[in-house]
């Protein structure tokens, strides 16, 4: 049995010449010991995963915070500065800044000196704050700059009947109430007078917009596809037997029947609309602004309206919730800058899952070959290079390969096949969230092929030859016995796999996701499963608002929340599959004796 370094006998004489010799090296004692023990190396990785720990809660931490604290409604506050301005609005951040010599220059003469004492008094720094005022219609500004030295004493109160209006385009109008319009005519004038009427009619005018809403999406969608059908049904008896022959002048005339009768219905549901539209047209509020002049804004465009300094504590929290309801389950409005995100939910979440269905099959199948049935030699092991190297190829790359051959390749072959008489307009041949699945499929393949090799690895070489030895054969070992206790670690697989991929956005530009797609790829329309769709997803959507909104400033917070939710679904998707993977440890680690 050996002995360790400080136990193990060694001859005296050797002893003082071993002290020379490490003298001599200039280690000490207690310095060698140390090293030995391996202690710095401990306090190094300690400190290493300290770090990485701040980061990571910190960066949850904000992400955390910037996004629960987006849909908190704000108050509206009015704001004069000493050049006779007056903004109102809400206040969404502060700074501090150095303002040049052409900012002094912009202000009334007697202000200048003021403005400028009181900057050289902070050491030339200079506090301000950006104050959302909407109205962009009118003003073609959604945010404006003040500074503590363009405001007048007393210059910022809190009016008590501001009202905010979030409406379905133009973004929000901060004002006071006026009048409320009917039909043209003042049946209410005065901020709270006007307020309450407005009360009074906005539900029943939001539900005749919803059902307007539904007659062109739901019941015109209907009409079109009937039409769309039968238009396609006409082109491909074309295609097959000619423009003269006798079955197309008979399908021509099942056509011009189904036309007509889609006319009809046509006719029916915009005569519903209309009447729709000219109930909710009634309805106005005579809105002020800041500047004083008299706006008059459809009751029917306003999606939410609320005043901003006259709400209690639960007035605020239904707002809050209001808005996260919205969030969470409308479509996107104002360039994806407010309104909700449900198709992106939706997308993402579709995507991710068939992404699964696809790899896990392939990457399992492939990993118990390359493990269980392949002799080892120089062809295998180039193939696990090549495994290994696919997993560090940088995912644009992979988005490339998924438009190439995915859709212009074979999308396109299909669509010659089975879709001929819908070309030149692509079916198949363009992106769509299946081709998306296929794309993230591949790029995560080396993942779970790697982990299910590790997984197959890990199973005792005991408990194959017991299988053996019972007379089982090679797959019924590996049905029974192997990947059984395997399936924790491939469910590992799966878990890194779905957290990749979910996140992914470089190659869903090129193979699917969109900026607008409001057309989910499952429906409750024949064949209700349609895999050639576009799609919405929240990193696309995260990078949209980031760097495509022409409204920076308001589509930041709604970044912040798109961020908290694509990590709380990636979170809720892995929790699930780690469930699955502890039931299925608990389960076979039970039947081992």
């Amino acid at each position: 049995m050996s002995s360790t370094p400080d136990t193990e006998e060694r001859d005296p004489k050797e002893a003082p010449n071993m002290g020379v010799r490490r003298r001599r090296a200039g280690i000490s004692e207690s310095a060698g010991s140390l090293l030995a023990r391996g202690e710095p190396l401990i306090s190094f990785t300690g400190g290493a995963l300290v770090i990485c720990l701040i980061m990571i809660s910190g960066f949850l931490g904000v992400v955390l915070y910037q996004g629960a604290t987006t849909f908190w409604p704000a108050p509206v506050v009015s704001v004069k500065t000493v050049s006779g301005k007056t903004l109102l609005g809400e206040v969404t951040r502060h700074d501090t800044f150095q303002p040049a010599d052409a900012v002094f220059d912009e202000l009334p003469e007697a202000e200048q000196t003021k403005a400028r004492e009181a900057v050289e008094k902070s050491d030339g720094w200079a506090k301000r704050r950006l104050v959302r005022t909407g109205n962009f219609e009118l003003t073609n500004e959604h945010f404006n700059w003040v500074s503590d030295f363009e405001i007048q004493s007393k210059g910022e109160t809190l009016p008590k009947w501001a009202v905010v209006l979030e409406r379905l385009t133009w973004g929000r109008f901060y004002g006071v109430p006026k009048a409320f319009l009917v039909d043209g005519k003042e049946v209410a004038q005065g901020p709270e007078a006007s307020w309450q009427e407005f009360a009074k009619h906005h539900s029943e005018v939001r539900d005749r917009w919803h059902k307007r809403r539904s007659l062109e999406i739901h019941d015109t969608g209907e009409v079109n596809r009937e039409l769309e059908s039968a238009r396609l049904q006409l082109r491909r008896v074309e295609l097959s037997h000619g423009s003269d022959s006798v079955e197309c002048q008979a399908e021509d005339e099942r056509f011009k029947e189904v036309e007509s009768r889609v006319n009809q219905s046509f006719g029916k549901i915009r005569a519903k609309i209309e009447k729709l539209n000219r109930e909710n047209s009634r309805y106005e509020m005579l809105m002020t602004t800041s500047d004083g002049n008299d706006v008059e804004v459809a009751v029917a465009d306003i999606v939410r309206a609320y005043p901003a300094n006259h709400l209690s504590v639960s007035d605020k929290w239904g707002i809050y919730l209001s808005r996260w309801w919205e969030f969470l389950s409308d479509d996107p409005r104002e360039a994806n800058s407010e309104g909700g995100v449900f198709p992106a939910i939706f997308g993402t979440v579709a995507m991710t899952l068939l992404m699964s269905l696809l790899v896990v099959p392939f990457g399992v199948l492939a990993a118990l070959y390359l493990r269980e049935y392949a002799k080892a030699g120089p062809v295998v092991s180039a193939v696990r290079i090549a495994i290994n190297n696919l997993a560090g190829v940088p995912s644009i790359v992979f988005g490339v390969f998924g438009l190439g051959f995915f859709c212009y390749i074979f999308g396109a072959s299909l669509d010659q096949l089975f879709f001929a008489e819908k070309l030149p307009s692509p079916t198949l041949g363009t992106g769509g969230i299946m081709w998306a699945s296929l794309t993230l499929a591949l790029l995560t393949l080396p993942v779970v092929i790697v982990a299910t090799e590790e997984a197959l690895a890990a199973v005792p070489l005991s408990m194959r030859e017991g299988s053996y030895a019972c007379g089982a054969s090679k797959w019924q070992t590996i049905r029974r016995i192997v990947l059984p206790r395997a399936m924790p670690g491939i469910m590992t697989g799966t878990i890194l796999a779905m957290a990749r991929g979910a996140g992914e956005v470089a190659p869903l530009m090129l193979v699917g996701a969109v900026k607008l797609a409001p057309e989910l790829p499952i429906d409750s329309v024949f064949p209700y499963i349609h895999p050639e769709r576009s799609f919405m997803h929240l990193g696309f959507h995260i990078y949209d608002l980031g760097f495509q909104s022409q409204n920076s400033e308001a589509a930041k917070p709604i970044v912040f929340t798109t961020t908290l939710l694509l990590i709380t679904i990636i979170a809720v998707l892995n929790l699930a599959a780690v469930w699955l993977r502890a039931k299925l440890r608990r389960k076979f680690e039970a039947a081992q004796f």
